[in-house]
C-alpha cells in the first residue's frame, strides 16, 4: 500500500527526490513549490520553478502560496491528509500546524551529515571547508534550524576534481535514493527510528555572498582549489587578469594545483596561465571571461594570451 504525500521542493536539486517518489508508485497528493518569479532581460515574463514544472508535467496538483502562515494554508495543508510530508530544499518556513498535519510528520532531505553544516549551503560550505566528505541526511523536522532527530544517511567523498556543481548533482540522486529507502522503512513498519544528532561537531552554512566570491592567492593552493570549486559555477570565484588594453575580469571554474611551481602570490608564472599561491601554483583548467560562455583552458588561450609575471589580483 502506497503512503499519500505532500511533496515540498523548489530548485533542480528537489526533482529527482520527487521523480523517485513518483516513480515507487507513491500517492502525490500535491506538490507546493516557490511561486513563478520575473525572468527574462526585463523581468516580463514568469519563471515557473523546476518542481513547478516537472509536477505540471506529471499531472500533480501544485500549489504556490507566498507563505504557509495563514490559517486558512493550514487548514488547506491538513485536509490533504498526507501520511508524511517530504520536504527538500522547498524555501519557506513550515509553521507547526503544518509540520503536525502529516500522520508521520514532515521528512527532509539535508545536503550535508547533520550537525555539520546546517543551513543554506552545505554543499558549498562543505567544499571551501577542505571537507573529504560529506553526504545526504534525511531528517524529522522540527522548529529548529535542521536540528530535527536522522533517520538515514548516505556518505559520499570530496575531492579536488569536486565542484558545487558535480556534488550538488550527485547529492540530488543520493538524496532521492535515501528518502526512497526511508518511506519504504516507513509503509512497511508503521514507524521510524531517528537518532538526535550530536551536541558537538555543529557548524553553519551561511549563505554565499557574491562579496566572497574574489580569490585570494596568497592562501595555500589547496584553499585557492577549494574555494573555487566550492563557488562553481555560481557565483563563480574570480580574478583580474592582465589584458592588452585593461585588466579582464575572470571566472575561475575549473583549476588544478600545479606542484613544483612557486613565485609571489599572484604572480602568472608561465604561458599555460600557472597562478602562485602561497606554497605552490594553481592553473585553471575551466573560465569564462566576462560577458562570454564557459571554455576550457586551450580556448582561452586562443584569444588571450597570459602575461608571464604581471600579477592576478
Amino acid at each position: 500500500m502506497s503512503l499519500r504525500i505532500v511533496f515540498m521542493g523548489t530548485p533542480d536539486f528537489s526533482v529527482p527526490t520527487l521523480a523517485r517518489l513518483a516513480d515507487d508508485g507513491h500517492d502525490i497528493a500535491a506538490v507546493y513549490s516557490q511561486p513563478p518569479r520575473a525572468a527574462g532581460r526585463r523581468g516580463l515574463e514568469e519563471r515557473k520553478t523546476p518542481v513547478h514544472e516537472f509536477a505540471e508535467a506529471k499531472g500533480f496538483e501544485v500549489r504556490t502560496p507566498v507563505s504557509l502562515k495563514p490559517a486558512e494554508e493550514h487548514a488547506s495543508f491538513a485536509a490533504l491528509q498526507a501520511d508524511v510530508a517530504v520536504v527538500v530544499a522547498y524555501g519557506l518556513l513550515l509553521p507547526n500546524p503544518v509540520l503536525n498535519a502529516p500522520r508521520h510528520g514532515c521528512l527532509n532531505v539535508h545536503a550535508s551529515l547533520l550537525p555539520r553544516w546546517r543551513g543554506a549551503a552545505p554543499i558549498q560550505r562543505a567544499i571551501m571547508a577542505g571537507d573529504t566528505e560529506t553526504g545526504v541526511a534525511i531528517m524529522q523536522m522540527e522548529q529548529g534550524l535542521d536540528t530535527g532527530p536522522v533517520v538515514q544517511e548516505l556518505r559520499t567523498a570530496i575531492d579536488d576534481r569536486t565542484t558545487a556543481q558535480s556534488l550538488h548533482d550527485e547529492l540530488a540522486q543520493s538524496g532521492a535514493k535515501a528518502m526512497s529507502s526511508v518511506l519504504a522503512q516507513l509503509e512497511a513498519d508503521g514507524s521510524l527510528q531517528a537518532v538526535a544528532q550530536a551536541e558537538d561537531g555543529v557548524t553553519y552554512a551561511a549563505k554565499i555572498t557574491k562579496q566572497e566570491a574574489h580569490t585570494d592567492f596568497a592562501r595555500r593552493a589547496s584553499e585557492v582549489l577549494r574555494h573555487v570549486h566550492g563557488l562553481s559555477p555560481f557565483p563563480g570565484a574570480w580574478c583580474l587578469l592582465e589584458g592588452p588594453d585593461k585588466p579582464v575580469r575572470v571566472k575561475l571554474l575549473q583549476v588544478e594545483r600545479v606542484p613544483g611551481l612557486t613565485g609571489t602570490p599572484g604572480t602568472v608564472l608561465d604561458e599555460h596561465l600557472a597562478i602562485a599561491c602561497k606554497d605552490e601554483a594553481v592553473r585553471p583548467v575551466r573560465l569564462q571571461r566576462e560577458g562570454k560562455a564557459p571554455m576550457d583552458l586551450g580556448t582561452f588561450l586562443n584569444g588571450m594570451k597570459p602575461v608571464i609575471g604581471s600579477t592576478a589580483g
